[in-house]
This record gives C-alpha cells, sequence and structure tokens, in this order.
C-alpha cells in the first residue's frame, strides 16, 4: 500500500518518507550549534535546517517537518543545540526560537509556494526569520527577565549576518535538490 487515507485526502508514501528525510535533516544540524559569549542564545544551525527544508518542501510538508523535529526533540532525542532535548529545553529561555521555528517555517513557505522568484523567496524568508527574532527575544525577555530590547539585542542582532547567509546557501543548495525532486515527481 503506498497511501494513507486520513479523511478525504491520501498521503503517499513517498511525500511521508521526504517529509521523514527533510526532518532527519533538521535533526542532524539542529544540535550543531557554538555558543557565543555576548548571548545566551547559541549560534546553530538548525535555522539552516529549517531554511533549506521550508525552500525544498514548501509552507505545509516543511511545516510539517519543522513540527515532527520539535516533537522528537520534546520527547527527550538530543537534536537541540548541543544535543540537548525535552520540554524544559522548549520552556527555557530560548526555548521561544524553538517554537518560532513553526512560524518561520509558514511565512518563509508561504511566500515559497507562491513565487519561483528568488530574490523574493530570499525577502519571505527574512519576514520568517524577522517573525522568529520577535518570538524568541519576547519569550528570552520573559524567562530571563530583560527588557525586550536587552532580549533583541542578545538574542536576535547578532545572529542576522550570520542569518542571511544561511538563507543565501538554503536558497542556493535548495533550489538544487528541489528541481531534482520535481523531475522525479516527489515536490
Amino acid at each position: 500500500m503506498d497511501t494513507l487515507a486520513t479523511g478525504t485526502k491520501k498521503v503517499h508514501t513517498k511525500t511521508m518518507a521526504l517529509i521523514g528525510a527533510m526532518t532527519a535533516v533538521i535533526c542532524i544540524m539542529g544540535p550543531l550549534s557554538l555558543q557565543l559569549p555576548v548571548s545566551p542564545v547559541p549560534i546553530s544551525l538548525g535555522t539552516l535546517g529549517i531554511y533549506f527544508v521550508i525552500y525544498v518542501l514548501g509552507m505545509k510538508k516543511g511545516t510539517i517537518s519543522c513540527g515532527v523535529y520539535l516533537l522528537i526533540g520534546f520527547i527527550g532525542i538530543p537534536v537541540f543545540t548541543a544535543f540537548t532535548s525535552g520540554p524544559a529545553k522548549l520552556l527555557g529561555p530560548t526555548g521561544g526560537y524553538l517554537i518560532g521555528y513553526i512560524f518561520m517555517a509558514l511565512i518563509c513557505g508561504f511566500v515559497i509556494d507562491r513565487t519561483e522568484n528568488v530574490v523574493l523567496c530570499f525577502l519571505g524568508m527574512l519576514a520568517g526569520t524577522a517573525v522568529l527574532y520577535l518570538f524568541g527575544s519576547a519569550w528570552l525577555a520573559y524567562q530571563a527577565g530583560m527588557t525586550f530590547m536587552e532580549a533583541l539585542a542578545a538574542g536576535a542582532l547578532p545572529f542576522i549576518p550570520g542569518d542571511v547567509v544561511k538563507i543565501v546557501i538554503a536558497l542556493a543548495v535548495g533550489g538544487q535538490v528541489r528541481k531534482r525532486l520535481r523531475r522525479a515527481g516527489l515536490v
């Protein structure tokens, strides 16, 4: 059987496998991080994984992949930064950035699903990243007893140049993967 009935729609095994494979990409990249001395938030390749997956899969499948990643980390498999996991990580000071991945995926994917224009996709990814920064910084401020501006300065501003580079990498590599998956009829 290569389909699974869900209500009135059928989910193909190929689609589930692709979502699983892209979730694995995020799980591999997510723990790879570097703690900055000026911030409680580490530099993580998790955002690169999210950008790549969203660009390849689009909004719906990419957001599902992101949600599965968060669920895997929530249940205790060490896929978050520095090989951490669990509810305490999601609810701790930097957990807002992890949960913000969902909002980032929705916004980035929304734009990506509607255009082939790389510049517009880049701008959509920047918009998604801005929402991630706002959500994560608001949560950091609440959890760490900081003002919002202090949290933004510590948890977002140092990461802007790196995230711009990650977006460019995701667009370049993800574009090639996306083309090949389209030719194969998988996306």
